[in-house]
């Protein structure tokens, strides 16, 4: 196997075009997003943004376990929280920045791409997973595909757009998932907005052959995006994906969550006594999670109701460095993946007990809008 983080292929097509392949290849790490592998990316993205033989590309992980668990957390809390001469500035946020800077550049770029883009969602598919998944023309769940949002057991929120794409959702439901962490399931996924089609495991390679020997006519955006729909209306099976388990529940999840704000939406879901297992482990998540997440999850979700997503990733970038600066991430991280003890030692005892203050302290921007290292995202793109 090769040692690069991201390994890259073309697949010849008929017409003299081609079909870019992109590989996350940190398969023992479930393919966690490292800054190498998201700046690789980007970089071949680029590439074949402007080679007018590349008609579609396909993004997946290696292995058989995830596309990606999620960004590199651990890479992050090792730069906050170690206490060698050489990271003092990382410890002041650097690295953080330009992690979280490169990573929502990347998911940008792939909602507003110019040519097709595939995501593979096969198996592990969270956090930063689900920032590649989100933005891609066509979003291919299977069996196996498990997403979810899980940032409050590390003391984050819902980052990689989910401020904006959350919110889409039918009322409530984008935040109870994100007040618990809650997984999905292929089915959700396609309820939920979140997946485009649903293609078995087993048809993967059947599925590039078909795209190879598709037609792309002129190489031109419109006959590429009608091609690849022409090869996945063959291979979609979407009454073979699993029973739902969002779509059942909307009703009573949105009773849960309501309007009220965080502190009842939380008081609510922990109170909840239905006997549903999936609803069962949402309620664990959340009783032991951070309840400065909780804050930062309905903030963010009210905040980007009604903007476009590149604001939302503007707004996200900063929340995040100063999670890092000055949030409970590092011994969120240190709880559930260094020490691994379970037993986070949060800010704040509850969900009720957290001030304003500290809340607004978090949302405050480091950068004014000139100084904003994403202050041009967005500028001569359309999303769609």
């Amino acid at each position: 196997m090769s040692n690069l983080t991201v390994c890259f292929d073309e697949l010849p097509t008929r017409g003299g075009g081609r079909v870019g392949v992109a590989r996350l290849n940190a398969p023992k790490s479930l393919n966690a997003l490292s800054l190498e592998m998201i700046q690789r990316l980007a970089a071949k993205l680029d590439t074949w943004a402007v080679d007018r033989s590349v008609v579609a590309v396909w993004l997946e992980g290696a292995g058989d376990k995830a596309l990606c668990a999620g960004g590199d957390v651990v890479a992050l809390y090792r730069s906050l929280a170690e206490h060698d001469d050489t990271l003092v500035a990382e410890r002041d946020g650097l690295f953080a920045e330009t992690y979280f800077t490169a990573e929502y550049r990347l998911d940008h770029r792939i909602h507003t791409y110019p040519k097709p883009i595939l995501v593979w969602g096969d198996g592990i598919v969270m956090g930063g997973g689900l920032g590649l998944l989100a933005g891609g023309f066509q979003r291919l769940v299977t069996e196996t595909t498990r997403i979810a949002m899980p940032e409050i057991t590390i003391g984050l929120y819902p980052d990689i757009g989910a401020s904006w794409f959350l919110g889409r959702m039918p009322p409530g439901l984008g935040a109870y998932l994100g007040l618990t962490g809650a997984q999905l399931n292929a089915r959700d996924a396609l309820d939920l907005g979140l997946a485009d089609r649903f293609i078995p495991r087993d048809r993967r390679d059947d599925l590039l052959g078909a795209l190879a020997e598709a037609d792309y006519g002129d190489h031109q955006a419109l006959a590429c995006r009608l091609a690849v729909e022409g090869v996945l209306d063959r291979f979609e099976a979407r009454d073979q994906a699993p029973e739902g388990q969002v779509w059942p529940l909307r009703d009573h999840l949105q009773s849960l969550v309501g309007e009220a704000g965080p502190a009842d939406a939380t008081a609510r879901i922990l109170a909840d006594e239905c006997g549903d297992a999936w609803l069962a482990a949402n309620r664990a998540r959340l009783a032991a999670g951070c309840p400065m997440s909780v804050h930062l999850v309905w903030r963010m979700l009210e905040r980007h109701r009604h903007s476009g997503l590149a604001d939302a990733f503007r707004d996200e970038l900063g929340l995040s460095v100063q999670c890092c600066r000055q949030g409970d991430f590092t011994e969120g991280v240190r709880a559930l993946l260094i020490d691994k003890d379970k037993q986070p030692r949060w800010s704040h005892a509850d969900v009720a007990s957290v001030p304003e203050a500290d809340i607004q302290a978090l949302m405050a921007s480091p950068w004014s809008d000139e100084q904003h290292p994403l202050r041009d995202l967005g500028v001569g793109h359309r999303v769609g």
